[in-house]
C-alpha cells in the first residue's frame, strides 16, 4: 500500500519500526535497526514522557511507622533482672545473615556465619552508596528502631551485619546498642532515569596490552595518532572481545550501571554468568595482526559491506573481494548481486534477532543461510536478554527455551555449518560497545526521556570494529550525503525510502562516516 506522509525522513519525529520494517531494514546503510518495545518485549524500556517512579512505599514516613514494632525502652530494664533461658537454648550462638546481591529473576541466596561482637557489627552497618547520578532519584535512608528485632529484614543489605544479641545463658539484660542508619543498595532500573545516567567511571574501559602493534605506517592507528580529532578518542588497545576470563562479581557490579548493549542493567545475573562461563578464551584481541605472517601484505586491508541501496548497480563486487578481509552484516544477500557486493566473506556481524529474521524474511531473495566456510568468523553484538538466551542455546547445542526467537529457529546451532566451532565465534565486549557509543556516536537522544531506545546501528558497530582490527578500511553500502536517491537496501525489488527512526541516529552516523573519510582514516564509497 502507499506509504503515508508521516514516514518522511524526520530525525526529530518519535517513530518506531514496524515489525515488517525491522525484519527487512537492518542496515540499509549498515542500518541494523534495533527491535523496539513493540516487538522486543521486556528488553527495551517503553517510551514514556516521564519515566521516573514515585517514592517507594517503604520510603514514606507513614509506612515506616507501620513497620516499627513497639519495644520496651532500654531504660526500663532493671540491672539485676533474672532471665530464665528456655530449654535447649543454652549455648546457641547468634548468627547474622548476609544477603547476596539480588538479581532479577533469581532467588535471594543467603549464607550464615557467626556474628562478630557488637562493636564490630556496628562498624559494618554503614553501607557505601553508589555514585550520585544526574537524573536519578535520591536514595532513601532507612533508620531501624533501637532494638534489633525492630529492623525490617529487607533493609539488610549486602554489607550490613545485625548487632549481636547476648547469649541465652546470660541472666543480666544489658542495653542494646542503637544501630546506625542503613542505606539500602537499590537495583538500578532504566525507568528510574529521565536521561542516560552518567557515572564517574562511564568512560573507563578494559584495555589489552598483549597484542602486537601494527607495522603498517599508513594504518588506521597511525593516522588516528596524528589526527587532532581522533588522537584523544581512538583507543588502539581497547578490549574488543569478551570470554569467561573477563567476568566476575566485580565486573557484574561495574557493568550493571549501563543499559544493554553497553552493560548488564536489568539483566538476569544467573543467565549472564552461565553464558560467560561457557565462552572459551579467545587467544588474541588483535587477531588479524596476530595471524599475519610474511606471506601476508604489510598492511591489512578490509572491506566493510553494509546493505544500503547505493550498492545497487554499483559494480563494486570485484573491488570488494580484492581486500584481504570482507565484513558483512545481518541480511547480507549475495546471490544475484555478486557484481555489486562481491562473494567473499571473512566476518559476519549480527544480533540474534537480525540473524534469525534475516533468514526468515530474506530466504526467498537468496539469503537462505548465513555466510559459512572454514575461514568465516562470527561477530555477535549482544543486544539484550534475548541474545544471551540465544547464545546459551548455541553454546549448549539446545533449543531456545523461551521468547519469540524460538519461532524462527528452535536450535541456533542448526544455523551454522557442520564444521562450526566456538573458536570462530567472537562476542563483542560491552565496554567496546559503550566506547563506540560514547566517543563516536553519542546521540542527543540519550538526553531525552526515551534514551533507552537509542543505540547505534549494527552496521555502525561492525564498521567501527573493523577500524580497530584492520590497517586500511573501505566502507560500502553505508549512509552518505544524497542517500535520498537510493532505495533502503540494494536488494529491494521496489524502491523503498530510508526512514529515520528514533532508535538510531542516521544523521549522526552519516556525519561520522564523512568525517572519517575526509580525514583519510577510511575510504567511504
Amino acid at each position: 500500500f502507499r506509504q503515508l506522509s508521516i514516514f518522511q525522513p524526520a530525525p526529530d519525529m518519535v517513530q518506531v519500526d514496524t515489525q515488517e520494517q525491522q525484519r527487512l531494514n537492518y542496515s540499509g546503510n549498515g542500518n541494523s535497526r534495533s527491535f523496539l518495545k513493540v516487538t522486543l518485549g521486556r528488553d527495551i524500556t517503553r517510551l514514556e514522557q516521564d519515566v521516573v517512579e514515585r517514592t517507594p512505599r517503604w520510603e514514606g514516613k507513614e509506612e515506616q511507622n507501620k513497620m516499627r514494632k513497639p519495644v520496651a525502652r532500654v531504660e526500663e530494664a532493671k540491672e539485676n533482672m533474672n532471665v530464665k533461658p528456655s530449654p535447649g537454648l543454652e549455648g546457641i550462638k547468634k548468627t547474622t545473615v548476609k544477603t547476596a546481591p539480588r538479581v532479577q529473576g533469581n532467588k535471594e541466596k543467603t549464607t550464615a556465619r557467626p556474628a562478630p561482637g557488637v562493636e564490630e557489627a556496628k562498624e559494618k552497618t554503614i553501607v557505601k552508596p553508589l555514585p550520585r547520578v544526574g537524573g536519578a532519584k535520591e536514595k532513601a535512608t532507612v533508620k531501624p528502631s533501637s532494638g534489633v528485632k525492630e529492623a525490617h529484614e529487607n533493609s539488610i543489605s549486602k554489607d550490613q551485619a545485625k548487632p549481636k544479641e547476648p547469649p541465652a545463658s546470660v541472666t543480666t539484660v544489658r542495653p542494646i546498642p542503637q544501630a546506625a542508619a542503613v542505606t539500602e543498595k537499590k537495583k538500578l532500573r532504566a525507568a528510574d532515569f529521565k536521561s542516560e545516567p552518567q557515572w564517574d567511571f562511564e568512560d573507563q574501559y578494559l584495555l589489552d596490552n598483549s597484542s602486537p602493534p601494527s607495522t603498517c605506517s599508513e594504518s588506521v592507528r597511525a593516522k588516528a595518532a596524528k589526527s587532532d580529532w581522533l588522537r584523544d578518542l581512538f583507543l588502539p588497545n581497547i578490549m574488543l572481545f569478551t570470554d569467561k576470563r573477563y567476568f566476575n562479581d566485580s565486573e557484574w557490579d561495574r557493568l550493571e550501571h549501563f543499559a544493554p548493549p553497553f552493560g548488564f542493567m536489568e539483566l538476569n545475573y544467573s543467565l549472564v554468568a552461565e553464558v560467560m562461563s561457557l565462552l572459551p578464551p579467545n587467544p588474541h584481541q588483535q587477531l588479524l595482526l596476530a595471524n599475519s605472517n610474511s606471506s601476508m601484505p604489510k598492511c591489512i586491508s578490509c572491506a566493510v559491506v553494509g546493505n544500503g541501496g547505493i550498492l545497487n548497480n554499483s559494480g563494486m563486487g570485484q573491488e570488494i573481494d580484492s581486500h584481504d578481509y570482507v565484513f558483512r552484516v545481518s541480511g547480507a544477500v549475495i546471490k544475484g548481486y555478486e557484481k555489486d557486493v562481491g562473494t567473499k566473506t571473512s566476518f559476519y556481524g549480527f544480533t540474534a534477532y537480525s540473524l534469525v529474521s534475516s533468514l526468515q524474511i530474506l530466504g526467498r531473495r537468496g539469503f537462505s543461510h548465513i555466510p559459512q566456510g572454514r575461514h568465516v568468523r562470527y561477530l555477535h553484538f549482544l543486544e539484550g536478554a534475548r541474545d544471551y538466551e540465544w547464545l546459551k542455546a548455541l553454546l549448549l547445542n539446545s533449543d531456545i527455551r523461551k521468547g519469540f526467537l524460538n519461532g524462527y529457529g528452535q536450535r541456533p546451532r542448526e544455523r551454522f555449518d557442520k564444521d562450526f566451532t566456538m573458536d570462530k565465534y567472537l562476542v563483542i565486549h560491552p565496554d567496546f560497545l559503550r566506547y563506540m557509543k560514547n566517543r563516536f556516536l553519542k546521540s542527543k537522544s540519550l538526553e531525552k526521556p526515551y534514551w533507552r531506545l537509542y543505540r547505534p546501528t549494527t552496521g555502525a558497530f561492525l564498521l567501527l570494529t573493523a577500524l580497530h582490527l584492520c590497517d586500511r578500511v573501505s566502507a560500502y553500502g553505508y549512509i552518505t550525503e544524497g542517500h535520498q536517491k537510493y532505495s533502503d537496501h540494494y536488494y529491494d525489488k521496489d524502491w523503498k525510502r530510508l526512514i529515520f527512526y528514533i532508535n538510531h541516529d542516521f544523521n549522526l552516523e552519516k556525519e561520522v562516516w564523512k568525517k572519517l573519510h575526509d580525514e583519510n582514516i577510511m575510504k567511504l564509497y
